[in-house]
């Protein structure tokens, strides 16, 4: 998923993105603004993983919209 269709389908996906990540705060939700390496970044912070690991976390979850 492309950062243009992430940031398009914020409103839909974040709801997708509370499940997955449930640590992620409200406010965390509102800096991230459907920027996918915000989420990254986030992710990082709240799970204390490495950047490759958040990443690989988000790619995973992508894979599973999509299908």
């Amino acid at each position: 998923m492309n950062n243009d269709i992430f940031k398009g389908n914020w409103k839909q996906l974040k709801g997708e993105v509370q499940q997955q990540w449930g640590k992620l705060t409200d406010d965390q939700f509102d800096q991230i603004e459907g920027s996918r390496e915000k989420l990254i970044g986030v992710i990082q912070e709240n799970y204390g993983v490495v950047r490759d690991e958040a990443e690989k976390q988000v790619e995973n979850w992508e894979k599973s919209q999509a299908a």
